[in-house]
């Protein structure tokens, strides 16, 4: 240790009032009595700050510090005026006069002897190690670029000359933190760089042997593989840290502060949440929790025999999840309330009606499922407190009943409690009253047939008076008559004012706008193959590649809705097919072997499709002959003979083609509706959308979307091809009514270009 001179005691005292003033605001005083020391021993000692690829290394830093959290940005920004200061200082005191001192014993014990004076030590023995040079010549030509990684770092050691040995030496002093252990491993190809400082190690060799950017990180085997060592703030949560390594540069650290962050809002508002209004709203909307849910009715089990035969039955259309309000169920339905909900229910999917009752019309499966939703978002609201960030009305949940849904007063305060939090109406209000007509409409209304409902009716102040309860009571077929002309009225003025909030073409412009949407969107496919790992050094993020391969393949050669995509089930070669009959009963598809015609082939029954009665299917299956190109029928039969054992691991197989990873800690290998959202959602982010800071992804302007985009997708490219309606009904098995009017993205330019296609050919052939 040094002697402290004068300079030196002055200078530790500015910095001490350094940390009292700038740092102190900044941590905790546990961190800050931790801070000083190490600040004040880099005075004591004249040591530099420790620095990597010539910047300040914070990781050694907080280390050093033994700070348990990650710094802060502003932390960091204080603490480099100080350690710049520190330096300056040292600088000054090692260059200036009066710096000389008198050797210690280890210095004299290094200093060498003049020649011939008695106790000469002994030199080391043997051959003197060769110079490192920066930029060594190659010793041979380039004939060869090997595939591999290791293959291609162990050619151009060779080609230059360098061992191990040579190698680490020549990059030791920019990359202190890289052992020589490493590089062997990487040689061997038993391992493969993955850190932010690896990477950098491998940019040092591309420049030592001059090999192009990137010439090594190309030939990693896991090209997918998200790269660690992210210096971020430590407010980003783990989560959020595994979301946004995927979408980094590998310079990240080593960028200024103000271009780290223009890449994080970007990756954050593009890729993890997409930059439409409508998500900006959902994303707050969903937050607010207040809506009430049914376990034993919405979430596939119900008191109805043909429900509970048929799965969880959520179907992911245009329509569904259109409110974010929906995800908010937290609060479970007071008995009564289910009560009549399940009544309601048995009434609208049963196969006959009780005696004496009438109905107009039967519930599906995903009619049910988002009926029981969108009535229990009205009773949350009715029941959410007038004081939380809801500011619903405070209704006892002793009170709901469906009783309340004659009063007209009831329904104007929904609509306009909706219209507030919104900013405008919508068709979800518009498709409300429609719910409320079918229960109070004359002779086949549910709620018209049940007057009981009436009984436990109770005032409530400012929106049912005890004058009304009486009349209704009195006269329940009356009131339903009221509240019949009342929602028809409120219906015809909101079709007047109403605005479309979600565009569904919105995330998928880009696509929709190309001359080939379908070619376009097939570049995605190619990426994930271009991308896709070793399978056998990384089996299971191959078999989740493949899975993401085919998940999009298929969506795109059958066209189908979320739902019968999920529930597909497979019937492995060799195996005898499920019949047609149990397909129906189960109300699902399966891709299977097909002998007579040698392929893959997917049947689904016509009763699968949300649209059974439609004149596409004429109440006969589905069936089409997958087609084998581009390696299609290669990754059918890898995925199903090998990948998706893996997959599965020792989890239950529920026998559909798409199955999660099984972790430690799921319960079901099967997809649900989110989960399956979530997985397609997941591939477009890290193979679809372009991130010009990292020149992954593929198309430029796509927002992160679910599967029903697809659709949209293949209706489009066959009317920007044919300008056929009909045509672009068979792509998506549905009627040319419904693609004009929800899935073909056909404007007059398209069309005027479409016909003039055609009127050229004269001139052409003049």
């Amino acid at each position: 240790m040094r002697n402290p001179s004068a300079s030196s005691i002055q200078f530790q005292r500015k910095i001490s009032s350094f940390c009292d003033v700038r740092v102190a605001p900044l941590v905790s005083p546990s961190e800050l009595n931790n801070i000083r020391p190490y600040l004040l021993s880099l005075i004591i000692y004249h040591e530099h700050p420790p620095t990597r690829s010539g910047r300040t290394d914070w990781v050694s830093i907080q280390a050093a510090c033994g700070l348990d959290t990650v710094m802060s940005s502003a932390l960091r920004q204080t603490l480099q005026s100080g350690l710049e200061a520190i330096v300056r200082w040292i600088d000054e005191e090692q260059s200036g006069p009066g710096n000389d001192h008198s050797p210690t014993k280890v210095e004299q014990r290094a200093r060498l002897p003049e020649d011939g004076a008695v106790g000469h030590p002994r030199g080391k023995t043997g051959v003197p190690p060769k110079p490192i040079e920066e930029f060594p010549e190659p010793l041979f030509d380039a004939s060869e670029d090997p595939i591999e990684f290791a293959s291609a770092l162990m050619y151009h050691m060779r080609r230059h000359g360098d061992s191990d040995y040579r190698l680490h030496r020549a990059v030791a002093d920019r990359h202190p933190g890289f052992e020589r252990s490493t590089l062997a491993s990487w040689r061997k190809g038993s391992r493969s760089p993955r850190t932010v400082d690896s990477l950098e190690v491998l940019s040092s060799f591309e420049q030592r042997y001059r090999l192009r950017s990137g010439y090594f990180k190309a030939k990693l085997p896991h090209q997918s593989r998200s790269t660690s060592g992210f210096e971020l703030a430590s407010e980003v949560s783990a989560a959020e840290r595994r979301r946004l390594a995927w979408h980094l540069p590998d310079n990240f650290n080593t960028l200024p502060f103000v271009k780290r962050e223009e890449i994080l809002e970007w990756v954050r508002r593009v890729i993890i949440s997409g930059s439409t209004d409508y998500r900006r709203f959902q994303a707050t909307a969903s937050k607010q929790r207040y809506a009430i849910r049914f376990p034993a009715i919405s979430y596939g089990s119900t008191l109805s025999p043909r429900l509970s035969a048929g799965g969880d039955g959520i179907e992911s259309d245009h329509a569904s999840i259109e409110d974010p309000d929906l995800l908010g169920g937290v609060i479970d339905a007071p008995p009564r309330l289910s009560l009549e909900m399940a009544n309601l229910v048995h009434f609208k999917t049963a196969t006959l009606t009780a005696v004496g009752l009438q109905r107009s019309g039967v519930w599906g499966e995903e009619t049910t499922s988002q009926k029981i939703e969108h009535l229990g978002l009205m009773f949350g609201s009715l029941a959410a407190s007038p004081q939380s960030a809801v500011k619903g009305y405070g209704v006892p949940l002793a009170q709901l009943t469906f009783g309340l849904l004659v009063f007209p007063g009831v329904w104007d305060w929904y609509l306009q409690w909706r219209e507030r939090r919104r900013g405008f109406y919508t068709k979800w209000e518009e498709d409300m009253l429609q719910i409320l007509l079918g229960m109070v409409r004359p002779e086949t209304g549910w709620m018209w047939q049940h007057r009981q409902l009436a009984v436990n009716l109770k005032p409530i102040s400012g929106l049912i008076s005890a004058a009304e309860i009486r009349a209704a009571q009195s006269d329940w077929c009356g009131a339903c008559e009221t509240a019949f002309k009342h929602a028809t009225q409120r219906q015809k003025e909101i079709q007047r004012v109403a605005r479309v909030h979600r565009d569904p073409f919105e995330p998928i412009m880009c696509v929709l706008e190309a001359e080939s949407p379908l070619g376009e969107y097939r570049k995605i496919t190619e990426e994930i193959v271009k991308r896709m790992p070793d399978e056998s050094r990384y089996p299971r993020a191959a078999a989740e590649a493949v899975r993401s391969f085919l998940l999009l393949r298929l969506g795109l050669h059958l066209g189908l809705r979320q739902k019968n995509l999920r529930q597909l089930m497979v019937c492995p070669r060799g195996q005898f097919p499920t019949s047609e009959r149990r397909l129906e009963d189960l109300k699902r598809g399966e891709l299977r072997w097909s002998e007579r015609d040698r392929g893959w082939e997917v049947l689904i029954p016509a009763v699968a499709f949300k649209n059974a009665n439609s004149s596409f299917f004429g109440s006969k299956p589905f069936r089409l002959i997958l087609p084998d190109l581009q390696d299609l029928y290669h990754y059918i039969d890898a995925y199903i003979s090998r990948h998706r054992r893996l997959l599965l691991g020792r989890s239950q197989d529920p026998g559909t083609l798409f199955i999660k990873t099984v972790k430690t800690t799921s319960k079901d290998a099967a997809y649900n509706q989110t989960t399956f959202y979530e997985a397609w959602k997941l591939t477009i982010q890290r193979y679809g959308i372009f991130n010009p800071y990292t020149g992954r992804g593929v198309i430029k302007g796509l927002l992160p979307h679910g599967p029903h985009n697809v659709r949209d997708v293949l209706a489009t490219h066959i009317l920007k091809q044919t300008g056929s309606y009909e045509q672009a009904s068979y792509a998506i098995q549905d009627t040319p009514d419904m693609v004009a009017q929800h899935y073909g993205r056909f404007l007059p330019q398209d069309k005027a270009a479409l016909a003039a296609k055609i009127l050229n050919r004269v001139w052409e052939a003049a």
